[in-house]
């Protein structure tokens, strides 16, 4: 196989066979002081483990591995677990954080994930294949990126509203 081709450009790995990990933003910051400047970086990094479970990491070092590394580590600390529905997510739903909004909404097999960005990398690390999304608002990719986990935390799962009304699947469903 020739070197190279295969790659993902170094976005997303897989440290060890349980997560996923994918790199959603590096940004370098820099500090004016007397000698000249000195360069910080912060990352944000989605988790996840293709069956559902997915969380989100936000780190800041000097170094680009130190700062992809702590966020991974609070990444694995904050993972939510989304209910799938046959490689989709169980209803629409509108996820808010400050001024960015994303609609998340589910799509028949096949359709593969209309997403872009921030959306795209929780989408693809949480396991759902097939979802349409867009996002509203703010373009500033930590918030849509709160957004999106705002909108997975609030998937109501089939099961759950059954047992909370007293009633078995089959009365709901018909």
């Amino acid at each position: 196989m020739e070197k190279g081709r295969n790659r993902d450009r170094g976005r997303d790995r897989e440290r060890d066979n349980e997560f996923t990990e994918k790199l959603v933003k590096l940004n370098r910051v820099a500090k004016v002081v007397k000698g000249g400047r000195r360069f910080s970086f912060s990352a944000l990094v989605v988790v996840g483990d293709k069956k559902g479970r997915v969380g989100f990491g936000f780190g800041k070092a000097n170094d680009v591995a130190e700062a992809i590394r702590k966020s991974v580590e609070k990444a694995k600390k904050n993972l939510i677990t989304i209910p799938l529905k046959n490689d989709t997510i169980p209803h629409a739903y509108t996820g808010e954080y400050k001024s960015a909004k994303v609609l998340i909404k589910p799509a028949s097999p096949g359709t593969g994930i209309i997403a872009g960005g921030p959306v795209r990398a929780v989408m693809e690390v949480s396991g759902v294949k097939d979802v349409l999304s867009k996002s509203l608002g703010s373009k500033n990719t930590m918030n849509i990126t709160k957004a999106v986990f705002d909108g997975l935390e609030h998937m109501m799962n089939a099961k759950e509203v059954a047992k909370n009304r007293g009633k078995i699947l089959s009365d709901m469903w018909g």
